[in-house]
């Protein structure tokens, strides 16, 4: 699977399509050194410091994102360890416009049938970056748009569902809670949805300080999860950076 994505491909998108966080940051940098030359000596310190503080938080930010998007195993999928692959199942992979996983799922899981879905809403979705990275990959082919509420297949006809780094778009907690609940629907009552996401936590927050913000915390994806007729039934860490949450349906004891 490794071979499906190129060195440094997971740090050059992350500078590519955040590219105006880093220019900001440079500036800010740039702005706190110029201004020390104008102000007594002892506050020209503490201006070099914060400067200095700011490029390390940037470049930190870069090698905790080469670690988790190009060297762990977030796309190499060996974290999905026993999960077994039955012919002719059918796996829905669920993103919100930018699609780096459907190749490495229909190598892992070859004798499936593999549905993909974008649900991509430029009114609703609005951060820059989304847009920026649907730009840069056309879509797999045999992608359907689709929205947050009503996915076009049947009930109770999908054996997995991949939400890979992809769920926390959906920035309205109704919105999401609603989604989750379609999801359920679509599931066998032996399915299983597969979420990966980063966490608001201490360990991203060290990583990409404000831009943790970005993500939901744990309080918030547990209470997604209760307000829908689905159960955890796995929780585990990919890399201290990225948490799996896996769901069944109440009913199902696995």
């Amino acid at each position: 699977m490794e071979k499906l994505r190129k060195p440094f491909e997971g740090v050059s998108n992350i500078i590519r399509f955040n590219w105006h966080y880093f220019l900001l940051a440079l500036v800010a940098m740039e702005g706190l050194l110029i201004a020390g030359n104008f102000v007594p000596e002892s506050f020209g310190w503490l201006l070099v410091l914060l400067a200095l503080f700011a490029f390390i938080a940037t470049i930190s930010s870069l090698v905790v994102s080469y670690y988790v998007y190009d060297w762990s195993d977030l796309y190499k999928l060996n974290w999905l360890g026993g999960m077994d692959e039955k012919k002719g199942e059918t796996i829905v992979n669920i993103h919100a416009g930018f699609d780096e996983t459907t190749s490495l799922l229909k190598e892992r899981f070859p004798k499936s049938n593999l549905l993909v879905f974008d649900f991509f809403d430029p009114l609703k979705h609005t951060e820059i970056s989304i847009k920026r990275a649907r730009k840069s990959r056309l879509p797999y082919p045999g992608t359907q748009r689709t929205n947050t509420y009503n996915i076009p297949l049947p009930t109770g006809s999908i054996d997995k569902v991949f939400l890979l780094l992809a769920a926390h778009e959906i920035r309205d907690e109704q919105e999401r809670i609603t989604f989750f609940k379609e999801l359920e629907r679509l599931l066998k009552p032996t399915g299983k949805i597969i979420i990966t996401e980063h966490l608001r936590d201490l360990p991203n927050f060290l990583a990409y300080n404000i831009g943790a913000f970005h993500f939901h915390s744990e309080k918030t994806w547990l209470s997604t999860f209760e307000n829908t007729d689905l159960k955890q039934a796995d929780r585990f860490t990919i890399t201290p950076f990225i948490n799996a949450f896996i769901l069944t349906k109440n009913g199902n004891p696995s």
